[in-house]
């Protein structure tokens, strides 16, 4: 992702529903963990860091632009800039890894799964959330940098390949799919131009939005595909 699609981003940040629906899920999830020491991977703008601390974490976000670790030291956080593949942490130094619409970014993914896998303590907690299903790459993708989208079978294997063990994988964003399906579907999402969807949305639509998400936290969609998959992964 450029960094004038970072800044983008930034402005939409705290009303977006996207982003206000993915705070959701982490406060959702991680929320029952007893607080401890966490690392937020490619924490973009803050806005999942902020969360974890105000639950009560002392976490740190590492994020490689500029442009985001200047936007989440704003808001008073600890982040420093940093590589995913090689993260400036000490071997077992952290009970939770936190890491959400970053590795589709990394072409050697491998990597990040490893130093995740090197910094938790045994009995830690890896969170990962990525953008899920080749058949919704578009030319939003395209535009924020992304590498990939995952397919549950295969983001399992790397963690699990990296020693970790999985716990849960899970669609999040299921009720919108078919919409997100049908919209990148069309031939002008498919230009390979670079187009981002994150633009600024119509404040009725938007809450419309965050209500159909936050819905599915009552309904039995987890094991169907979603605009997302998520991991939960522990190390023994």
């Amino acid at each position: 992702m450029d960094e004038d699609e970072i800044r983008r981003s930034a402005a939409l940040e705290q009303s977006h529903w996207w982003y206000a629906a993915r705070r959701a899920l982490v406060r959702r999830e991680l929320g029952h963990l007893r607080a401890g020491t966490a690392v937020d991977v490619g924490c973009g703008m803050g806005g999942n860091t902020a969360v974890l601390r105000d639950l009560g974490w002392r976490i740190v976000g590492v994020d490689y632009s500029p442009a985001s670790v200047e936007a989440a030291a704003r808001r008073g956080l600890m982040v420093v800039r940093g590589d995913a593949r090689r993260l400036p942490l000490a071997d077992e130094s952290v009970d939770l890894v936190l890491s959400t619409d970053a590795w589709e970014h990394v072409a050697e993914h491998e990597g990040v799964a490893a130093e995740s896998a090197r910094v938790l303590r045994p009995g830690g907690t890896l969170f990962v959330a990525v953008p899920a299903g080749m058949d919704l790459w578009s030319d939003h993708d395209v535009a924020l940098g992304h590498h990939r989208r995952y397919h549950r079978g295969d983001l399992v294997a790397l963690i699990e390949g990296a020693g970790l063990h999985v716990e849960e994988a899970f669609g999040w964003n299921v009720l919108l799919r078919p919409v997100a399906r049908a919209r990148r579907r069309a031939p002008q999402r498919r230009s390979g131009r670079g187009v981002s969807e994150m633009t600024p949305v119509n404040p009725l639509v938007n809450v419309v939005l965050r209500r159909i998400v936050a819905a599915e936290a009552h309904l039995p969609v987890r094991r169907r595909r979603g605009i997302s998959l998520v991991v939960r992964a522990t190390r023994r």
